[in-house]
């Protein structure tokens, strides 16, 4: 079952050096670009080369000595801009991403729009073909320029520039990973003239302290509003914390665990945005989902003060849980509202609040603590950053949960996970990304890197590219956790080429397909019309099932160099599979188990029903 690839060394690999001699100052238009980014402390530049950035390429290269950013190639740009989105998930720090002219733009706005719904910090630069028509080349200058290239994704990033001189770009890229890192964060678009990267300077800029430009922005909640908010939920009986978008920061996480536990508050999580408190505790409630579970609703509708740290949705689910009018005593804190457009719909519905504070999350916990301490006389807070407290009930009574029964020989998802954990063990991971079928009450969190959240803007194909991010995020950091994402066949397929980024720069990953041979949420959605509509709910399948011939995945995924096993079909197979995988990992491989599963709604065959169309 298992075929060999190539198993890289453990640890990362070398950087590429440059050959020759590196110059001193910059000398063109691009230089000044590279060397504003080298400013600002990006690591890494993600990208798929393109003849209009060849000026910007060249001073990666022949100017800073691909060093601090170092180039990461990828095989598409919208693989380069979810790497950069998954590094970000684990960090909060932006990566750069150097996407080709008008066309390579196009290839990445999916990713973008996930970066943008996700609330991620990335540093696009773009580039364009000579604004100067009369410096343009014959035919291919001409397609790949644009009036207004921003205008492609105006909608779904925070900010975008077309600077049109050297100290112009040098302000544009300081500006925009500024704009991009401060709270909300969110993409940035920065468009570099063709002729302005390749024109030599006539002078020297006049040299600038890069530092006083990228002055971090803080946010602190109002002592008013704190002080309201802390008298609601004093006051309260029933309180209710819903945790949304978080930072992975543990002295975070911690903050919120003893504020739950002061105010005996009950607190709800999902699986749209990363791990945001330990779904073990006892004050937590059902396990998380992407959509909304009934032990969730029935807490909302039960609450007399709810606090909503940047919940996503807070209006849709609280309409769904309270029957459209929520008696509950509401405190929203969140700058969302500052991102707020007219042409995309991501900012959902308008909540009813009673106390807002316009203030990040994790400046706001700590301050509400310290007012609900300070006023029933308590002992001044504190938050380690260490440890994360005691596990109050085991794993086995995790919110009772049991996998979905399945039919004979057949492994559904929830078999899938719980195999995964126990060849684990008691191993740390890092879920970079989980499939929609996924039961949040499979696996506990207890950590801000357990699970990293979903893809933001609920597309299909960036499961592999975030992985990727993620894990040379992790890999970087030493963090001593295996990274993991679990993804469906048509998630992996449309990424799949993520895999060959990973094993080029020498990132481990372990990539489980869950596989059901179906774009099997839209076969769901097919038997609902089909039933409303009182048509034949067997033909719901045609259209949707990737099978005749079925996909070879660890072909796939060897055949850009990584480790594959697969079609795993029964449960001995799949634990030895598991157990390899992570071995291989463990010791710097890239590793891809495919795994067949049955939806456990329906007992949807194995085998797919033949087409009737004639084979010739």
């Amino acid at each position: 079952m298992n075929d060999s690839g190539s198993r890289p060394s453990p640890g990362r690999q070398s950087v590429e050096i440059p050959a020759g001699h590196l110059p001193a100052s910059p000398q063109f238009g691009s230089d000044v670009v590279a060397e504003a980014l080298r400013a600002t402390g990006v690591r890494y530049i993600a990208l798929n080369p393109g003849a209009s950035f060849r000026g910007l390429h060249d001073s990666l290269v022949n100017f800073l000595g691909n060093s601090d950013p170092q180039m990461l190639l990828c095989l598409h740009e919208e693989h380069a801009v979810a790497i950069a989105q998954g590094y970000a998930k684990v960090t909060g720090r932006p990566m750069a991403v150097a996407v080709h002219s008008n066309v390579g733009l196009f290839h990445a706005t999916m990713a973008i729009f996930n970066a943008w719904c996700d609330r991620m910090p990335v540093i696009i630069l773009g580039a364009t073909g000579p604004v100067d028509a009369m410096k343009r080349r014959p035919w291919i200058d001409w397609i790949h320029t644009a009036r207004d290239q921003g205008a492609v994704i105006r909608g779904y990033v925070k900010w975008d520039d077309q600077p049109a001189s050297p100290g112009a770009a040098r302000e544009a890229v300081l500006r925009g990973h500024w704009l991009a890192s401060t709270q909300p964060q969110g993409p940035v678009y920065i468009n570099l003239d063709a002729e302005m990267q390749e024109s030599k300077l006539p002078a020297a800029l006049p040299p600038i302290d890069a530092s006083r430009y990228l002055s971090p922005v803080a946010s602190a909640p109002a002592p008013h509003d704190i002080a309201r908010a802390a008298t609601m939920l004093r006051e309260a009986k029933r309180p209710l914390i819903m945790v949304g978008r978080m930072s992975r920061d543990v002295q975070a996480w911690n903050a919120r665990v003893v504020l739950a536990e002061t105010l005996n508050a009950r607190v709800v999580t999902d699986l749209k945005v990363g791990a945001g408190f330990p779904t073990w505790h006892r004050l937590h409630v059902d396990a998380p989902g992407v959509m909304l579970r009934p032990g969730v609703s029935a807490a909302i509708a039960e609450a007399d003060a709810i606090l909503s740290l940047d919940y996503v949705d807070l209006a849709g689910i609280l309409k769904a849980s309270c029957n459209g009018e929520c008696a509950a005593k509401v405190i929203q804190v969140s700058l969302d509202q500052g991102l707020h457009g007219g042409w995309s719909m991501d900012y959902q519905g308008h909540p009813p609040v009673d106390c807002f504070i316009a203030a990040t999350p994790d400046a706001t916990v700590p301050a509400l603590l310290e007012a609900c301490r300070s006023r029933e006389g308590g002992n001044p807070v504190s938050f380690g950053t260490a440890t994360l407290g005691p596990r109050l009930h085991g794993d086995d009574n995790f919110h009772r949960f049991t996998p979905a029964p399945m039919p004979a020989g057949c492994i559904g998802v929830d078999d899938l996970a719980l195999a995964l954990r126990a060849a684990l063990g008691s191993r740390p991971v890092s879920l970079s990304h989980l499939p929609l079928s996924w039961d949040g009450g499979c696996w506990p969190f207890e950590h801000p890197l357990d699970f990293l959240g979903s893809d933001g803007g609920g597309g299909i194909g960036a499961g592999p590219g975030i992985a990727v991010g993620a894990a040379l995020a992790l890999c970087d950091a030493g963090s001593g956790r295996l990274p993991i994402a679990i993804c469906g066949d048509g998630d992996f397929l449309m990424g799949a080429t993520a895999l060959w980024t990973a094993v080029h720069y020498a990132i481990p990953l372990l990539i489980v397909v869950a596989n059901n041979r179906s774009f099997y949420n839209d076969e769901v959605h097919q038997e609902r019309v089909a039933r409303m509509r009182e048509r034949p709910v067997e033909n719901k399948w045609i259209g949707q099932r990737i099978a005749e011939p079925d996909i070879d995945f660890a072909a796939i995924a060897r055949a850009q160099g990584a480790l594959g096993w697969g079609p795993v079909s029964t449960s001995d197979a799949m634990a030895s599979a598991f157990a390899e995988a992570i071995d291989a990992v463990a010791a710097g491989s890239v590793a891809v188990v495919e795994v067949r599963v049955t939806p456990a709604e329906t007992g949807m065959p194995a085998t797919p029903p033949h087409s009737k169309r004639d084979r010739g």
